[in-house]
């Protein structure tokens, strides 16, 4: 038999995350009964419209017809008044005073059939936006609804009890049981289980997951009873970073749109200037009316927000986070890409493939000191060392006065010796001579080094990620000129992955010296793309004109350091984020050549007579209806991606 189940209770109101969801509901409420309440005065406005033009064939001679156009107009119009009034108010000039101007005027001149039909259209389109925020906003409160409002935490008594998310601190345990999500970021410490991940890295197959193994809160539970040991939760959580994340770039803007804005408060009065020029020269209202309807900025303010939401859409299916929409117009320039080696071009699991120790010295006894020493470094090399030991059932030593200089090596006491671990040079500064040691090529060397006596050499391998040849042979088709690779490993190692890969190469390197080569090839003219993990690697991350961190779902400095966020480790992320980033800066170009070719010719054949303000709103209607229809294509990039 399973566990007994918990015992449940409503969330706590004063959860954080339990409150930023109920306030997006809200706003999803509120605009979801504006856009019902204004789809029905949409539907009465036009079925008294129809009535209007069957009044005039029925009875001719009678003053219904007008009556019923009169009601329709102002029923249509009163949305399209209200908001133009808010504008104003607001100080924002936009699209709604030109076509209140418009309808007042058809209006004030009894044309009721016009200005109902103007009325209609403009409100049509205003539909099609709103209809759009909310699919984006829908999207949010989508991700916000993965965060579990409740746990099953273990009190220190063995109990088990229901909390609210918010209530969960690091160090605690709680139990997830299948059909579950996971409440915060942890480590499983009891039970096995697959978990589906989709939501947070993109990964779209289940991955199992054993004790010792990480788990992102958010995630969904799906066979197993896991018992976890939270790390992270609440604003900490991985999950709210990428919600985060991801309302932050629905409200920046890029340069474009900045652009757009900023001129946009001369384009009315200029519209207007030009109505008034073109009634005093040919004294037809009806010129105007249609230049005022027609210059209507509504395709103008469409071109680029459709873009940006389609691309925000399909990059985040993918587990691609883009952080400020602004980078997609400096990622579509990108002609030179620099990746860091380990942990992004390789897997950063390195294994031991041979010890090489100083006479007396025993292989056990050098790898035992040095896992004891490289414990609490983060370091793969580190990392890899600790788990050989462990594999050998060898017992780590405690150790004391740990220090790490990033990139090179660590010192810590062991008992009443000083241990040192890391490059040749490091140790040699620090007192600790290092012979010539045999290396094969291909292999990386962590040397050991005790109370300034060099007493081994651990070799270590590291494998190529197996779509790493495929990626770099697809960013070269995708007119990438340079690829460079930057690390501190040494030269032997790094010029053997950089021969299979076919790239250019810079090897030694320390974190700092890497942003020096970034900065140096932005002098030299090229729009620098920087690919690391997000650790080592952010003062170069910092360097590049765009930044992206791989594999960083659950860690602090890449998010905070990259501009595009990979939350898994496949590599074809990367050609596809330059890719779209291309696709999404064309469509934008594409919307305003329309937008604008298409406003200033309507408006010279207005000017002219040819186009009247019934034909003019059904031709800013459907400008307006082509830009969505051409951004959306963009949610649709990437499908193949596996």
């Amino acid at each position: 038999m399973g566990p007994p189940p918990c015992p449940r209770r409503q969330p706590t109101p004063f959860s954080g995350t339990y409150m930023a969801h109920r306030f997006l509901q809200k706003m999803l409420r509120a605009d979801t009964h504006t856009f019902q309440g204004r789809i029905l005065i949409c539907l009465l406005g036009v079925v008294l419209l129809g009535n209007a033009f069957a009044a005039r064939i029925l009875f001719p001679q009678e003053p219904i017809s007008d009556l019923l156009a009169a009601l329709s107009a102002l029923l249509l119009g009163g949305p399209l008044l209200y908001q133009a009034a808010i504008d104003l108010w607001r100080g924002a000039s936009e699209m709604n005073e030109l076509a209140a101007l418009g309808f007042l005027a058809a209006f004030s001149s009894t044309q009721y059939k016009t200005a109902a039909a103007i009325a209609f259209f403009m409100l049509l389109s205003q539909l099609l936006e709103y209809r759009s925020q909310l699919g984006a906003r829908k999207a949010i409160e989508a991700l916000l609804r993965l965060a579990p409002r409740t746990a099953c935490r273990f009190t220190p008594d063995g109990r088990e009890e229901i909390v609210a998310d918010t209530q969960l601190q690091p160090g605690d345990r709680v139990r997830v049981r299948p059909g579950d999500r996971i409440p915060a970021d942890g480590t499983v410490t009891t039970g096995s289980s697959a978990v589906n991940e989709a939501s947070i890295t993109g990964e779209s197959m289940p991955v199992d997951k054993q004790p010792g193994d990480s788990v992102f809160g958010g995630a969904l539970n799906l066979a197993g009873v896991l018992e976890l040991e939270v790390a992270k939760a609440g604003a900490d959580s991985t999950l709210a970073k990428i919600q985060q994340l991801i309302l932050d770039a629905e409200s920046s803007q890029t340069p474009t749109m900045q652009l757009i804005q900023r001129y946009l408060h001369y384009y009315t009065p200029f519209i207007l200037a030009l109505a008034a020029i073109t009634l005093f020269f040919t004294g037809e209202l009806n010129r105007a009316i249609s230049i005022l309807v027609i210059a209507c900025p509504c395709t103008i303010l469409l071109s680029v927000p459709s873009a940006k939401v389609a691309a925000l859409g399909a990059a985040a299916g993918l587990g691609v986070i883009i952080k400020n929409v602004s980078i997609l117009e400096r990622a579509g320039h990108v002609n030179t890409v620099v990746f860091d080696k380990t942990g992004t071009l390789t897997t950063g699991a390195f294994v031991p493939v041979e010890i090489v120790t100083a006479p007396g010295a025993a292989p056990e006894e050098v790898l035992r000191l040095a896992a004891g020493a490289e414990h609490a470094s983060r370091h793969p090399i580190a990392q890899a060392v600790v788990q050989e030991a462990r594999a050998r059932n060898i017992p780590l030593p405690a150790a004391t006065d740990f220090e790490e200089t990033s990139g090179r090596g660590v010192r810590a006491r062991i008992l009443d010796d000083t241990i040192y671990c890391g490059r040749a040079d490091w140790l040699q500064d620090n007192g600790c001579p290092v012979p010539e040691a045999q290396s094969n090529t291909g292999t990386s060397v962590l040397h050991v080094g005790r109370n300034g006596t060099w007493i081994g050499a651990i070799y270590l391998a590291d494998a190529l990620r197996h779509d790493a040849p495929a990626t770099l042979a697809n960013l070269r088709t995708r007119g990438i000129q340079r690829l460079v690779i930057l690390t501190g490993d040494r030269q032997a190692v790094a010029q053997q992955v950089a021969d299979t890969l076919q790239c250019d190469v810079h090897a030694e390197v320390l974190p700092a010296d890497k942003m020096d080569h970034v900065q140096e090839l932005r002098r030299q003219g090229h729009v620098v793309a920087v690919v690391g993990d997000g650790v080592n690697d952010a003062p170069a991350l910092a360097a590049g004109d765009v930044s992206i961190a791989m594999g960083a779902a659950g860690s602090d400095v890449a998010i905070h350091s990259a501009s595009i966020v990979l939350l898994n480790n496949k590599l074809n992320r990367i050609p596809f984020v330059i890719g779209l980033a291309r696709r999404a800066v064309a469509v934008i170009h594409q919307n305003l050549l329309f937008a604008l070719s298409s406003i200033a010719a309507l408006i010279l054949l207005s000017a002219a007579g040819v186009i009247p303000p019934l034909l003019a709103v059904l031709f800013h209607t459907g400008s307006a209806l082509a830009v969505v229809l051409n951004a959306s294509r963009l949610f649709r990039e990437g499908e193949a991606l596996p």
